[in-house]
């Protein structure tokens, strides 16, 4: 439960006990911002002393009397709207008129409250201000947020940037000074590593455009009824030159048709990564199978491999963006550390799961299950 720290500014002292009086107890419940707040209420009998209490420790809420002995209400509003812009403040007065309303607000008030009040009232008006604090509150905790994430995705892009563009440019200046000679063939193999650097920053800038364009919400999405038996030879195609250099053998345990509701990109995206990471995590000489299940509403893809595996801990951290297991046994395979990130962001999309059960030196499992008729209106990413 929050606490909020409202100062009575008031030279009636038994206007300041009933306001401190009335919230002693009192728990403001807000149900839409999941919130619950209590009220520590400190008193000041003139704005010279409601200065210097702001001063030394700013309160969430000022409630400030209009008319007071000595610096007028008016008068410490402005000093406040100069030294704290943030301070939420509500003018009580005797003298409720729209004037005096209008001139508070310009002044940097909140809000109005006029005298005599209720507890009620008192009540309901710090419930407004309330809400405008932790809304206030919240948003700049995501904008922080959000400056924070910005600058660790930059830092993160950088960083998995830096080497093949380091090794590009590493090899672009043995070629540039003929280090090995006038024979081009001899840089053939420079050039083979050269393409495959730059194939890796591609599917990096792939993989980022896909998700980005799903947390957006600006990827356009189309659900019709496909068959993930064809998908998913799609994709096993796609790695057959791979597998069969190293000579892993690929299986899909599947004959009939599996029809879903869904958008194909997305199972394309989805099997894809699945079944690109199963050989190229593999060993040599292993094998990958692919398995498609019906349980009625819901469908089950599940990937396998026989290869290097995964401690526990390694598992654990395998759905977040830009993390890759990095140890002697990946650390030649090149990856942008996004893919199975992406898998998990489209599986939560249809109400689904994904789990991995991995162990070192022996091979992983990925299992994605999914509802089997999903309806766009029901996603929060149509576009």
């Amino acid at each position: 439960m929050e606490s909020i720290r409202c100062l009575v500014v008031d030279d009636e002292p038994g206007m300041r006990l009933s306001v401190a009086r009335a919230l002693r107890d009192y728990t403001l419940r807000l149900p839409d911002l999941d919130e619950e707040v209590r009220f520590q209420v400190d008193q000041a009998e003139t704005a010279e002393e409601g200065l210097e209490k702001i001063a030394q420790s700013p309160p969430d809420i000022l409630l400030l009397d209009l008319k007071l002995p000595g610096m007028s209400g008016l008068e410490a509003l402005e000093r406040i709207s100069e030294s704290q812009p943030d301070l939420l403040v509500v003018m009580i007065t005797a003298y409720a008129s729209i004037e005096t309303a209008v001139t508070a607000t310009k002044r940097g008030a909140f809000d109005f409250l006029a005298k005599p009040f209720t507890p009620k009232e008192l009540k309901d008006k710090l419930r407004k201000t309330t809400e405008h604090l932790t809304l206030s509150r919240r948003a700049r905790q995501l904008a922080a947020e959000k400056r924070q994430v910005r600058f660790q995705f930059i830092s993160v892009l950088a960083h998995e940037l830096k080497a093949p563009l380091g090794a590009i440019e590493g090899y672009l200046n043995i070629l540039s000074d003929r280090t090995l000679g006038n024979d081009l063939t001899a840089y053939d193999p420079l050039v083979g590593r050269s393409l495959t650097r730059i194939a890796g920053m591609w599917k990096m800038i792939a993989d980022l455009t896909d998700l980005t364009r799903i947390e957006s919400g600006q990827k356009t999405r189309e659900f019709a009824q496909i068959d993930l038996r064809e998908i998913a030879q799609a994709a096993l195609d796609t790695v057959l030159p791979e597998a069969s250099n190293r000579t892993i053998t690929l299986n899909l345990h599947r004959d009939e048709a599996l029809l879903v509701t869904a958008d194909r990109s997305e199972m394309e995206i989805v099997l894809n990564n699945l079944i690109t990471n199963a050989v190229k995590y593999n060993k040599d000489g292993g094998r990958v199978d692919v398995h498609l299940a019906d349980s009625g509403d819901e469908v089950t893809l599940q990937v396998s491999d026989t290869g290097i595996g995964m401690t526990r801990e390694e598992a654990e951290k395998l759905f977040k963006e830009f993390v890759r297991i990095k140890n002697s046994k990946t650390m030649n395979i090149l990856g942008s550390g996004l893919g199975l990130s992406i898998v998990k962001k489209i599986t939560a999309m249809y109400d689904g799961t994904v789990s991995v059960e991995s162990k070192p030196d022996e091979g992983s499992t990925f299992t994605v299950r999914l509802k089997k008729h999903s309806e766009p209106a029901s996603e929060g990413n149509e576009s």
